[in-house]
Order: structure tokens, then sequence, then C-alpha cells
């Protein structure tokens, strides 16, 4: 049983890194009909809905994409930022939905937000505890691990609504706006759905560990007894 659950926890992580990039690069080397770069396409959704304070800026690596809610910026990798592709136009159209939730104070989004600095600190500290908890027979410290830990499982969980609605707003966008024609919908879904599965599996494998370790609470508090 133990076997299963590590294959599990170890190989879809892994299976979801590698659809997304080969997902990705098979996508990114095709051109997208309108022949509109991806920074072209950001702005273009983003002027749409009145954003014209957010930049759209290039930034270095592969699947580095983003927008930071801080400095109102959509960060586009630069093959995305300079060329036009399927996957550079549903990315970018991906990122500024993010922009769009800000705008409108999407309420996960906002949640997630405020979940930021408290996840950081539990994952740090969750850990530690957990592992005194556990090896020193501690239930209470163990249960101090779990509880932090819970956080950042919280936090994994509030961002899949967040990534699902950015993904469903660029797919409304592309279509609506004329950017992509019908034949290329299921291309552009099909980068979105697996870069969603990063998010699903970072989710699963989380609520996984935390179920385990509610597991061998449960079963160190009842010896205590």
């Amino acid at each position: 049983m133990f076997i299963i659950y590590f294959l599990v926890i170890l190989l879809l992580p892994i299976y979801a890194q590698f659809k997304v990039k080969s997902t990705y690069k098979k996508f990114s080397q095709v051109g997208a009909s309108k022949g509109m770069t991806g920074a072209q396409v950001a702005r273009m959704i983003l002027d749409q809905h009145g954003l014209y304070d957010v930049r759209v800026v290039p930034t270095q690596g592969v699947l580095s994409d983003h927008y930071n809610p801080a400095t109102k910026t959509v960060a586009l990798s630069e093959d995305n930022y300079y060329n036009s592709s399927i996957a550079g136009t549903a990315v970018a159209a991906h990122e500024v939905g993010h922009a769009i939730q800000h705008k409108e104070a999407y309420s996960f989004l906002t949640l997630r937000a405020k979940l930021v600095p408290v996840a950081n600190i539990s994952s740090n500290l969750s850990w530690i505890f957990v592992l005194i908890g556990i090896f020193a027979s501690m239930s209470n410290m163990l249960l101090l691990g779990i509880v932090l830990l819970g956080a950042g499982v919280l936090f994994q969980i509030v961002t899949l609504p967040v990534e699902f609605d950015a993904s469903k707003r660029a797919m409304n966008e592309v279509v609506s706006l004329g950017i992509i024609s019908n034949n290329e919908e299921r291309s552009a879904k099909k980068v979105l759905s697996a870069a969603a599965m990063t998010y699903v599996a970072a989710a699963a494998v989380a609520v996984l560990e935390l179920l385990r370790l509610v597991l061998i609470y449960t079963g160190m508090a009842r010896s205590e007894e």
C-alpha cells in the first residue's frame, strides 16, 4: 500500500511536468493564424478591459510567464513575448486572465493572496514539527505540524479555481476577440489543460501527504491512551 502511495506522489508531479512541457513545446512550434505575438495578444485583451496601466514585459526562462499584482505587470517568457504561436497566445491570454481577476477582485484570487504569507511561513516550519513529532513519538508536536501543513494545502486547493478561472477567461477572450480561429481552439485548450494539470497534481500530492500524516497522528494518539 505504501509503495503505491509513494509511486503516486512521485510519479504524478513528474507526469504533469512532462505533459505541460511536451504540450507547450509542440504548440510553441505551431504558428497562430492571426500572426499576433504573445505581447500583442496580452495588450489587446488588457486594453479591451480598460487595463491600460498593466504593463506587458518580457522575462527570461521557459514557462516563466506570470502576472504580478503588486506591480501590475504581465511578464511573458521571451519566446511567448516576441513570437507568434498557439502556445504563446494561450499562455499570454491566461496571464491576462489573472490581471482581469485582480481588477474584479475575484474572490479566490483575493483569498489566495491573503494565504501567501501564512503558507510561506507554515511550509517552512511544518516539517520541523512533523519530524520531531514522528521521531520523538510526540503526538502534540505532530499535530502542530499537521495544522501548519494544512495551511499550505489550503493554499494549493485555493489555487485550483484561480487557475481554472483564468484559463476559462483566456479562452473566452481569444475566441470573442477573434485572436484565434475556430480550428485553433482545441489546440489552445490543450495547452491550458496541460498547464492546469501541474496545479492539480501539486494539490493532490499535498492532500495525500496531509492525510497520511493524519493517519499517523491518529495511530500515535491511540497508542498514548
